[in-house]
């Protein structure tokens, strides 16, 4: 032993390989900005994938599937209604997953939200319709879709507020920007491959099992998002850093005892952007579905240009909102929206042209205020808050803006006339008007 010990301080203090392999560990703690903005684009886009992938069956396949027995609109209405499920049961999501979190781990509970969201969506994608198991495939639809809603209420992960708060001051508004993009890049995946199918298959064919593909795929890339987001979510550097910020899960009661009144003008003051939503992805694909001649790959190509509008609109509202403020940019765009929908009858009642139109307007017009619905809210919460708060803040949003708008503009258009769309646009723009004027002390932290 003693002769060992003397011979020690003659061999190398440790070997080439183990050196190498501590300095990969070393190179893996550490989170560069860009790393951070990758993890929050994947995450994003796999969620919006997955979220449009349901939007779009709820109009192409649904009706026809699970709601033979009633009429085309019927059947569609009955479809939106089920689509609503998930945002009701968003809020729950997040707060069970907060609880997850204090009780295991930040890795622990994005991997059962995301098993729960990939799980639910493979469900759907094997469901069979009315036809074989009658009333109970509805009843298993609503529980997938309920399952989704959980899922994406526990997948929030805290990283762009981790960019936001991390971004230079002068920056703010470009890196709250960055985890939007997901929308219309999901968006666009999901919609070409609607597309395609549509345009391949025989209506038959595509009824029978064409239709679920696409959720195969969103399965697929949940499982990708997963690992991109764990890569970051156990890293040591990853934890200090959301530390520091303090964003960290707090019991809901504690969060709208301290800053509910931020909760509630959060949610919103985004309401413009969220009712919008809806209003040019879902219900245009409904209404050209059902009251219009064309065709529905064409339609969805047009909306697949008006994504990529929507993408130039939210990196625009970055370089916009680091010159004007992101609350300026937020009540701007929701001006811009309360003027565009007093032109939404004419453009949607005026034949394949005007729904292009109404397509494309619509589109840019959400980039500019979906690009900063996000950042420009959450910063209202002290830094406490902010974690729990953001969640809360996104869930409420989509609850009450859009949640219900598929099912509320076609079934007032329907039977009563387009004119209600306009009403429920100019609604969410008068409601993002008054919240932001309510709360002028948001400024100093812009």
């Amino acid at each position: 032993m003693s002769s060992f010990s003397h011979a020690q301080p003659h061999l190398p203090s440790s070997s080439a390989p183990e050196r190498d392999e501590r300095q990969r560990s070393a190179d893996h703690q550490k989170v560069a900005p860009g790393e951070i903005a990758v993890g929050v684009v994947i995450g994003r886009a796999s969620e919006y994938f997955d979220f449009f992938v349901y939007g779009i069956a709820s109009v192409l396949v649904f009706p026809a599937l699970f709601f033979p027995f009633a009429d085309r609109l019927q059947g569609t209405l009955y479809a939106f209604v089920v689509f609503s499920f998930a945002f009701v049961a968003r809020p729950l999501g997040t707060v069970l997953s907060m609880a997850i979190q204090r009780r295991w781990s930040r890795g622990t509970k994005l991997t059962v939200a995301l098993f729960l969201l990939g799980t639910s969506t493979a469900g759907i994608a094997f469901l069979p319709g009315y036809q074989t198991l009658g009333a109970a495939s509805i009843v298993l639809l609503a529980l997938f879709r309920i399952g989704q809603g959980v899922a994406l209420g526990g997948s929030w992960d805290g990283l762009p507020s981790l960019l936001a708060l991390n971004a230079p001051p002068e920056r703010r508004g470009w890196y709250a920007m960055l985890g939007q993009l997901g929308a219309p890049l999901g968006f666009m995946l999901a919609s070409g491959l609607f597309a395609y199918l549509v345009a391949s298959l025989s209506t038959a064919d595509f009824l029978a099992w064409g239709w679920r593909y696409p959720f195969f795929v969103a399965f697929a890339i949940n499982v990708v998002a997963l690992f991109a987001r764990l890569r970051l979510v156990v890293t040591h550097e990853y934890e200090r850093l959301l530390d520091e910020r303090e964003l960290e899960p707090i019991g809901v009661l504690e969060l709208v005892r301290s800053e509910g009144h931020n909760l509630v003008i959060g949610a919103f003051a985004a309401l413009a952007s969220y009712a919008l939503f809806h209003l040019v992805t879902v219900f245009p694909l409904s209404w050209v579905t059902l009251y219009s001649q064309q065709s529905v790959a064409g339609f969805l190509t047009i909306q697949i240009f008006g994504a990529a509008l929507a993408a130039g609109g939210i990196v625009a509202s970055g370089w916009i909102a680091d010159r004007i403020g992101r609350r300026s940019t937020l009540g701007a765009s929701a001006v811009l929206i309360g003027m565009f929908s007093g032109f939404a009858p004419t453009l949607l009642g005026g034949g394949p042209l005007g729904q292009d139109v109404f397509m494309l307007i619509g589109f840019a017009l959400l980039g500019l205020s979906y690009g900063q619905a996000a950042g420009a809210v959450t910063s209202n919460f002290s830094s406490k808050y902010r974690y729990t708060g953001a969640a809360l803040t996104a869930d409420l949003a989509w609850l009450i803006g859009a949640a219900f708008a598929p099912l509320v503009a076609l079934g007032l258009s329907a039977h009563f006339g387009l004119a209600y769309v306009s009403i429920y646009l100019l609604s969410g723009a008068a409601c993002t008007l008054a919240a932001l004027s309510l709360n002028r002390a948001l400024g100093p932290r812009d």
